[in-house]
């Protein structure tokens, strides 16, 4: 459905964040999105949903292919409108707005049809937000500003869901509860997700592919089994080592320089 072939991505005409990346994203498929800060997971979304221009950066190799189009010269309104919508790190809600009008505007592209389905829809996976419809959604904690955000991008009827750093801020109950409704989107809409996190055990959980971003590279991909037995990955992302002893920080500081798949 969706595939990034060796592409590059330059901010201001001099910093190189993305440099010659490569992944696939199949259909109906979670598939997951895991590095550090600073790796150039955020950069890699905006790449496939057009918001690099606004921050002046562009895709200047490589291109992006969805449903066998090329979108990366695109705008992102029309992006929108083939079928990907992006839930941005830090919620972005409109807070002046109730919690319907904040759904119904997700709605916006495809206009009213089937509007009330659609809205009993996300309430059904998101019942705090029923609770709430009236409730301007300012007001929400962070966890069902979270849910407001992806029943919005339901509402949108989208092919492809980005979730950048869903669990971001929020308590580990509530972010439990997230991924299981993620996971519960995926199988029963059918809803293909990309999955851009930094809780490598709760996205190797819930995604059936795994990529590992480091400095603007994919360095490592595979199942998640695969992936959770990796003894880099188990001590670098998940935090065990060979035994399964949770590591200390004074163990695992160096391992930029450490890192067998870099060397």
């Amino acid at each position: 459905m969706l595939a990034l072939n060796n592409i590059e991505v330059i901010y201001n005409d001099v910093i190189l964040v993305l440099k010659g990346l490569s992944l696939e994203v199949p259909e109906g498929r979670i598939v997951a999105l895991l590095g550090s800060n600073g790796a150039g997971k955020s950069t890699t979304l905006k790449a496939i949903s057009g918001l690099l221009k606004p921050e002046n950066g562009e895709v200047t190799d490589g291109e992006v292919r969805f449903l066998d189009q090329p979108i990366h010269k695109k705008d992102a309104a029309e992006i929108v409108r083939m079928g990907i919508f992006q839930v941005m790190e830090g919620r972005r809600v409109f807070e002046h707005l109730t919690v319907e009008e904040n759904l119904r505007a997700g709605a916006y592209i495809r206009g009213t049809r089937s509007l009330a389905q659609d809205l009993e829809l996300v309430y059904s996976y998101f019942p705090r937000l029923k609770e709430r419809r009236a409730q301007t959604a300012g007001f929400l904690s962070g966890g069902e500003q979270q849910m407001l955000a992806i029943g919005r991008a339901l509402m949108a009827h989208p092919k492809l869901i980005m979730l950048d750093e869903p669990s971001l801020g929020l308590a580990p109950l509530l972010v439990e509860e997230i991924f299981r409704i993620i996971k519960r989107i995926n199988q029963e809409q059918r809803t293909t997700i990309l999955l851009v996190e930094q809780n490598a055990r709760l996205a190797l959980d819930a995604a059936d592919h795994a990529y590992i971003m480091e400095n603007g590279r994919i360095v490592l991909d595979g199942a998640p089994a695969a992936l959770k037995d990796n003894a880099d990955v188990r001590e670098f992302y998940l935090g065990l080592n060979e035994v399964g002893g949770r590591k200390s920080y004074r163990d695992v500081k160096h391992y930029k320089r450490r890192k067998r798949w870099l060397s």
